[in-house]
């Protein structure tokens, strides 16, 4: 099976790095993605950040082009949107789709929409040099970078499909200061369509315990009905 590991605010595909060595391991082929204008040379033109619509169609891109026949599309955070966006349209070429203490979103919605007012203000305060960037958050990486302000704001579309033919599930990080994911991971819980994890170490959790996220990740079933090849305990 083949992951593609989609990043959430500010962060790039290092951020999986440790995910991905273990995921490897297990015989798996890993992409982890860094989304336009998060590379350490981005952004190529600061006066046009992306938006929503440019990282879904780079990560649709990515996997209309994979030779992998079994792919689990996995997203991080503000990568929910992301993901949800290329699962709408690409939806017959997943087997899974991840979402990592993330947004899950419906047509129309936004993570300016689903998020906190904390994380409004976050967005706000941190896009005043220029407003279009939103600077990085005090804590994370070194390598982190400004977001662009359009991929959070910009409204995602989706045609929808009440039985889609991959697997969900979500993953949550548990119960941590400001997390506008708890309502969310409870109503998941109650839903047969959705397989539901917590890896209680907050939102971070690629940094904070991969081994434990890999762990989950490559005991997904096999599309083809057989058992995980390895496990990583």
């Amino acid at each position: 099976m083949e992951f593609v590991l989609v990043p959430g605010g500010w962060q790039g595909g290092w951020v999986f790095d440790e995910v991905a060595a273990e995921l490897r391991s297990a015989g798996h082929a890993v992409e982890a993605v860094t989304l336009a204008g998060l590379g350490p040379d981005d952004p190529a033109d600061p006066d046009r950040p992306p938006n929503l619509d440019t990282h879904i169609d780079q990560v649709a891109e990515l996997i209309e082009h994979s030779e992998e026949t079994s792919v689990a599309l996995c997203g991080h955070s503000y990568a929910g949107l992301v993901i949800a966006g290329v699962a709408d349209r690409l939806g017959d070429r997943l087997d899974h789709v991840v979402f990592i203490d993330a947004y899950v979103p419906d047509d129309g919605d936004s993570c300016w929409s689903l998020t906190s007012d904390a994380f409004r203000e976050m967005f706000i305060a941190g896009s005043r040099a220029d407003g279009r960037w939103v600077a990085v958050p005090d804590g994370l990486d070194p390598r982190a970078r400004p977001h662009p302000l359009p991929s959070f704001v910009q409204s995602i579309s989706l045609q929808g499909n009440p039985s889609p033919p991959y697997r969900r599930t979500y993953i949550s990080g548990g119960v941590w200061p400001g997390s506008p994911f708890l309502e969310l991971t409870e109503r998941l819980r109650d839903d047969p369509g959705w397989q539901v994890h917590e890896i209680a170490v907050g939102h971070n959790i690629a940094r904070r315990d991969p081994h434990r996220l890999a762990t989950i990740l490559a005991a997904l079933p096999d599309p083809a009905g057989q058992e995980p090849r390895v496990t990583l305990e």
